[in-house]
């Protein structure tokens, strides 16, 4: 009997997400659903939010979920009580799940605008470490980038310099990647700092803290990431979609187009 599981964002950045299940378990069947057509959710109002938040528990309702993984850091600090509250299936998130295993005095966090707005990164992490010190840094331009189905190294490079250096000059211990999407270019930011200083990939976080509710079944343990069983639904550009799922998760797949109904 497999779980289902629903992952949603507003593009590629639950992919990171997806990976870490997939990398512990294959007794899953998950849907995933990126909101494609207004990406990226960062630049968002909190009220806008929360209104894209109610239309996705609408599209999972009727999907009959074991469990959601909050795959958007922005929709997970502005919505989280609309997905718990109307699902009424255990919700796991990023942020709450990343904000207990910090384990330094000076955190930095890489975020969209919104996310870090909302301050809820801060306000997790101190109600698990009081005498934590959070240094946030908007990343406006990341996700847009991060999402073109070429990567733009040169203006990644720029990018990435432009954001970490603030953080750097506060001589921060651990860096959070508070956007799902920026685990996907790990890589690229691990060679920007000191090897001292700790990147933490709150999905892990995500993932870990899913596996100690569902226990994994004996019969079932990982031995090899397979795909087979999850499905793709988009709120618009399908065939984009599908060329980024080649490229970054290396299969092809059926990539549904689905309607949320709202004009944000």
């Amino acid at each position: 009997m497999k779980l289902k599981i629903g992952i949603f964002d507003s593009g590629i950045g639950g992919f990171t997400i997806l990976n870490s299940l997939l990398k512990t378990r294959k007794d899953v069947e998950v849907f995933y659903l990126a909101d494609t057509k207004r990406i990226p959710f960062g630049n968002k109002n909190f009220k806008e939010i929360r209104l894209i938040a109610k239309e996705i528990y609408t599209f999972f309702v009727d999907k009959n979920l074991d469990a959601l993984l909050v795959a958007c850091n922005t929709t997970n600090a502005c919505a989280l009580d609309i997905l718990e509250d109307n699902l009424r299936v255990p919700c796991f998130d990023l942020i709450n799940s990343v904000s207990e295993i910090v384990d330094k005095q000076i955190i930095g966090v890489l975020a969209t605008e919104t996310t870090v707005r909302s301050s809820y990164y801060e306000k997790a992490i101190i109600s698990k470490k009081e005498n934590t010190i959070i240094f946030q840094q908007e990343c406006p331009e990341f996700v847009s980038e991060i999402e073109k189905e070429k990567l733009n190294l040169d203006k990644l490079n720029i990018l990435s310099d432009l954001y970490l250096r603030p953080l750097i000059n506060k001589n921060i211990e651990e860096l959070i990647l508070g956007c799902s999407h920026y685990p996907l270019i790990y890589d690229f930011l691990r060679k920007k700092l000191d090897s001292n200083i700790k990147i933490i990939d709150p999905s892990v976080a995500l993932i870990k803290k899913f596996n100690e509710s569902f226990a994994i079944p004996k019969t079932y343990r990982y031995e090899s990431i397979s795909l087979e069983n999850v499905k793709f639904f988009v709120t618009s550009e399908r065939d984009e979609f599908s060329n980024k799922v080649k490229f970054w998760l290396g299969i092809n797949k059926e990539i549904r187009l689905v309607n949320l109904r709202s004009n944000v």
